[in-house]
């Protein structure tokens, strides 16, 4: 049972990337980027690759951020400077990755046992190498989790954060701003697809293997626990946005995890995502859009 509960949490922080990356296009843009699905295995693509070829593995997740951000960076270039619609532009990006991902880490690659990750490197270890492997990635997903958390809380302090929100909310104060409008949407996609890439980074640390189709629903995820997040805590303004959905990504896991235990096949692990999140758009008693604009 504990070994449950630990491994429901790690895997609930691990996606509170996803929920960070669709909190700040869905929430704070206004953006419905399907960009989600595709920039998701492209950070494991990567990862999986220069995991092995040997590349350090905390270095991994610097070149999927990275990757990440060009996908973001690749969407909103097509949004603002081509002039297509927003969901239109998320779909031609996810699209293109479905084939870029392909050609990076074939349609699946397993990371060799003997292979070093994230949660067997030696600064890992040297720290935290008198726990299990099973505590060793929950502490470091947490480190992981609560560093970008507070990154991304002072970014919304800042001067370009706020502008961000305002982007979102008034596009045509920003412009009275003398800013372009443009370009801190495209910011902000560069900075929501680099979180989920890492994400997708996370996962193939922890997995060991990378497969073509694991973006598949990833942005249902992300908005669940977006939704879950803000209908908990709307009424409570002390608590910051970034906090509501890391606590909707674990429980939206923990209902992912209960669903498993009691028995339901894993092949019908997409049917229990889908119809959960019917079940949180139902009970909250309101459009999803409305929730998460609130």
């Amino acid at each position: 049972m504990l070994e449950m509960v630990v491994s429901t949490l790690t895997q609930g922080l691990i996606y509170a990337f996803i929920a960070y990356g669709v909190y700040i296009t869905y929430s704070i843009l206004d953006f419905p980027d399907l960009t989600t699905d595709g920039s998701f295995p492209l950070g494991a693509a990567v990862t999986a690759v220069l995991l092995s070829k040997g590349c350090d593995p905390y270095l991994t997740l610097a070149a999927a951020l990275l990757a990440g951000a060009l996908a973001g960076f690749f969407t909103g270039f097509i949004h603002v400077k081509l002039h297509i619609r927003d969901l239109l532009a998320g779909i031609i990006t996810m699209t293109a990755l479905f084939s870029i991902n392909l050609q990076i880490g074939g349609s699946n690659l397993i990371i060799p046992r003997t292979t070093d990750t994230i949660f067997s490197a030696a600064p890992t270890m040297a720290v935290f190498g008198g726990l299990s492997l099973l505590y060793r990635k929950l502490i470091v997903v947490c480190l992981l989790a609560l560093i970008f958390k507070i990154l991304l809380d002072l970014y919304f302090s800042t001067k370009s954060g706020l502008l961000l929100r305002a982007a979102g909310d008034n596009a045509n104060l920003v412009t009275a701003l003398a800013q372009d409008k443009g370009r801190v949407k495209i910011l902000g996609l560069v900075i929501s697809n680099s979180l989920i890439a890492l994400a997708g980074a996370i996962v193939c640390h922890e997995q060991r293997s990378f497969s073509a189709t694991m973006g598949t629903g990833q942005v249902v995820f992300g908005l669940a626990s977006v939704i879950i997040g803000i209908s908990l805590f709307r009424k409570l303004s002390f608590v910051r946005g970034t906090t509501a959905v890391i606590i909707g990504s674990i429980l939206y896991k923990a209902c992912i995890s209960a669903a498993l235990s009691l028995g339901l096949p894993a092949n019908l692990l997409k049917l229990v995502t889908a119809v959960l999140f019917l079940l949180v758009l139902v009970f909250s008693g309101r459009r999803g859009e409305e929730i998460i604009r609130a």
